[in-house]
């Protein structure tokens, strides 16, 4: 029996921390059936199943959980000895992998990417936008990014951009139809377009109520997973969106959307955070986009509003 080599190693750590083929293969720029076939070649070559296989599972062995315990550790050796090669660069470089909620990928990274690789060409960037927060570590990803500092005490959160506000808004055809809510109660009568996150959490629709910030729930005959298709149901007046003011200020400026509730004076969201693990020691290019977004901090600016 051969060794097995580095890449088939390599193979399969991808595929354990990803549990899945497909992102595996995403990750490393490979073919789901070829990174299949190496993992399928190692299995053979160590004689034992390394994990188990479903049409939409991967799942490791108790070998496969042994090995990967025992990789790990080498895997971020060799990682450090890369990356202390750095330190003889003029400038950092390497590969980082993030994730990022859809607000942050349009309005936070899309606007300043050609900038920060600008000036640092060395430094590649892969960017997985998904809405739910990824589970950084197991996943493999350098840094990830979210409406909030609540992080794990093991993990380190730096604001990227100030507060963020959100905004409810309808077509002025909707509104007509079916009136104008005043206060945060009348939306109980009507269509709200609401945003799911994960299989159970949706976006909370806050507002202040004398003084308090009070949590509505809200029900409507549409519920989507991007903030565009909720915007492109409100424009077609479904019901009313709440959303970021980022996405709506366009459509407000324009007439296309009216905004609602202005007077009850939505909260802040906080703003958003990039977090990345505390006990590992950062690399060179994931030191400089922290601090390439923390002195560019993103500032939120007021919507245009339309003329009267």
């Amino acid at each position: 029996m051969r060794d097995p080599q580095f890449t088939e190693l390599s193979a399969f750590v991808t595929v354990a921390e990803e549990t899945s083929f497909t992102r595996a293969a995403k990750r490393v720029g490979r073919s789901t059936a070829s990174l299949s076939e190496t993992v399928r070649a190692l299995e053979e070559q160590l004689g034992v199943r390394l994990l188990n296989r479903t049409t939409r599972s991967v799942a490791l062995t108790e070998a496969g959980e042994r090995l990967l315990t025992q990789l790990r550790p080498l895997f971020d050796a060799f990682d450090e000895a890369l990356e202390s090669i750095n330190a003889f660069r003029d400038k950092p470089a390497g590969h980082l992998r993030l994730t990022a909620p859809p607000p942050v990928a349009k309005f936070v990274l899309a606007p300043v990417l050609a900038d920060f690789l600008l000036i640092y060409p060395e430094i590649s960037i892969e960017i997985l936008v998904e809405a739910a927060t990824n589970d950084i570590v197991a996943r493999h990803f350098d840094a990830g990014f979210r409406c909030s500092n609540r992080v794990a005490r093991d993990m380190v959160a730096v604001r990227i951009t100030d507060d963020s506000r959100f905004v409810a808004a309808a077509a002025p055809a909707y509104l007509a139809q079916n009136g104008k809510p005043t206060v945060p109660s009348d939306l109980h009568a009507h269509s709200c377009i609401r945003l799911r996150y994960s299989e159970s959490d949706f976006l909370p629709w806050t507002f202040i109520v004398d003084r308090h910030a009070i949590e509505l729930e809200v029900e409507g005959s549409v519920i989507v997973s991007d903030h565009e298709l909720a915007l492109g149901a409100a424009l077609e007046g479904l019901g009313i969106v709440y959303t970021l003011e980022e996405y709506v200020a366009p459509m407000i400026a324009d007439g296309r959307l009216v905004p609602v509730l202005e007077e009850s004076a939505l909260p802040p969201a906080g703003g958003f955070f990039m977090y990345y693990p505390k006990r590992r020691k950062n690399s060179a290019a994931l030191d400089a986009l922290i601090q390439f977004l923390s002195t560019n901090l993103r500032t939120r600016r007021s919507p245009p509003r339309r003329s009267a």
